[in-house]
This record gives structure tokens, sequence and C-alpha cells, in this order.
């Protein structure tokens, strides 16, 4: 098995919106704001090639959106999707299988582009599978007014009406393997309804996905909840079992959302589990 992050662009979004009832004065230790209160965050995903398969682990925002839309998310630096495949020596068409953790846009924007010949939204990875489960499909299609605003018709319907579309069955509460994935997925339901964070073996040691459920190393400690989670005290909950199990059996969380840290490990204090040290897939 390889393994490649594939950064996908940075963005950048309300450090109070990201902390939620945490005071500024204590947030901004990590995660250090502008003038204008916002944070830097990065969309990382994840590329894995075990076998015939060439997995990918989300897709960031894309660039099909319109100029304003962008502009709400002061959108930096030199990556793309497309070309961090392709510097990690693959090409699109050769992604079989896509895992969408969840469908907010700036995990799931990446899988479909605008087609300015046919003048239409049009699959990016044509020769790949799409994953997503059940209850979050139908949970993001008929979205509630919180969330609303990161369910994007025009990134979902199209996979739909490719055909493409892949619900992964059994989800849970707990690591289960996934044969066709040859990955193991954990369900939670606080930043959204079932998100999925998945879980590989590389190198003897095991690397989590951490997506939503942990978007930062300032997101580790339990009561730092997103102002955005549907049901935070339930992301606490699901925190905490992660944290614990991850610092037990001595699993890496991969962090989507953090600009600075790809890799990290982790440590139990007095107050916790909290961060340890920060690395790359490389130095692993």
């Amino acid at each position: 098995m390889n393994v490649y992050p594939i950064e996908a662009g940075n963005f950048k979004l309300d450090g109070g919106a990201m902390f939620g009832v945490v005071p500024k004065s204590l947030w901004q230790k990590t995660n250090p704001s502008d003038s204008d209160n916002m944070i830097d965050m990065s969309t990382r995903c994840l590329l894995i090639e075990d076998g015939k398969r060439l997995i990918l682990i989300d897709t960031g925002m894309g660039n099909k959106q319109s100029k304003k839309f962008f502009s709400y998310y002061k959108r930096s630096g030199n990556h793309s999707l497309v070309e961090s495949i392709n510097n990690a020596g693959f090409d699109v068409g050769e992604v079989t299988d896509v895992i969408l953790t969840h469908l907010h846009f700036d995990h799931c924007g990446g899988a479909v582009l605008w087609d300015s010949v046919k003048n239409r939204y049009d699959i990016q990875f044509k020769n790949a599978k799409y994953w997503s489960n059940k209850n979050h499909w139908n949970w993001a299609t008929k979205p509630n007014p919180r969330e609303k605003a990161s369910f994007l018709k025009e990134n979902l319907m199209p996979i739909k009406e490719s055909g493409q579309l892949n619900f992964v069955e059994g989800v849970s509460s707990n690591f289960i393997y996934h044969k066709n994935l040859g990955l193991e997925i954990l369900c939670v339901d606080g930043h959204t309804e079932k998100q999925m964070i998945p879980k590989i073996k590389y190198k003897n040691k095991e690397v989590v996905y951490a997506a939503d459920l942990i978007p930062t190393i300032g997101h580790i400690p339990i009561p730092y909840i997103m102002g955005y989670d549907v049901r935070p005290l339930i992301t606490m909950s699901e925190k905490e079992c992660l944290l614990n199990e991850a610092y037990e059996k001595g699993y890496y969380l991969f962090l989507e959302h953090d600009p600075k840290n790809q890799l990290v490990s982790l440590k139990k204090t007095e107050k916790g589990i909290r961060f340890d040290k920060s690395f790359t897939i490389e130095e692993l």
C-alpha cells in the first residue's frame, strides 16, 4: 500500500464559528485569526494506492462555484485537487473509488466539475465509484435549514445522475472493515448525520482520517466543538471515545483542515488526551 496526501487548496472560516463557545483567547493559541476573525483551513484529501484500487478520501471545494461564493472563504495558495493527484503520479481517470466522508461543499465540491463545452455539470472521476451512505445521502438531499447552505445540489445531483453513486452498508458507531474498500469506517452523528471516518493500516500503523470530527489540532480538547455541529453534545461524546481509543491503540490522526499539521500522535495529560507530535505521511 502507498498513501499520498492530496492538497486541494486552502481557505478561511470564521474562528468563532469553528470553536463555538470556546473563547478566542484560548483557540487563537493554536489557530490564530486575521483581522476579520477568520482562521486558515486546508482541504487535505488522502489518496490510497492498494493493489488494483486507487481510493480518494474527500475532494475539497472544487473550482466550479462563482467568484462571489469563493470570496466568502478567502481561498489561497496554489494547490488544486487534480494537480495534486497528478503530482502524486496519477491521473483522475485512474481513481477507482471516491469516499466522501460527508457532503458539505468543502468535502465533496471537487467530485463534480463544470463542463464549459457541454455547458453542464459533470463527474470529475469518470471511472470511480462514489461512496456515501443512505442515511447521510437522505439527510443531505433533504437538508434542514441549519445545514442547507452546505449541501449544494450541484455537488450532489450529478453524482446520482451519473449512476456512480454507491452506499456503504453496515454503518456503525464502531470501526467496521469494508472488504470492497479495504479499510475500516466509523460513523458519527455530531457534526452531521452519519459522517464517515475511515481508518487504514499503513506501514504497520493505523491512520484515522479525522474529517470534521477533529478538523485541526485546536479541536483535540473535548469541549472545543465547532458551532457548525448539529449535535454538539454528541460530538463531544464521539470525540472522547475516538481520542481514548486512538491513544490506547496508538492511532495517528490525519487532519483534513489543519494547514500546518498533516498527521499527529496523541498523549495523555492531567487535562485529558492532547496533541503530542506532528508528522508527515513520509515520516511514518
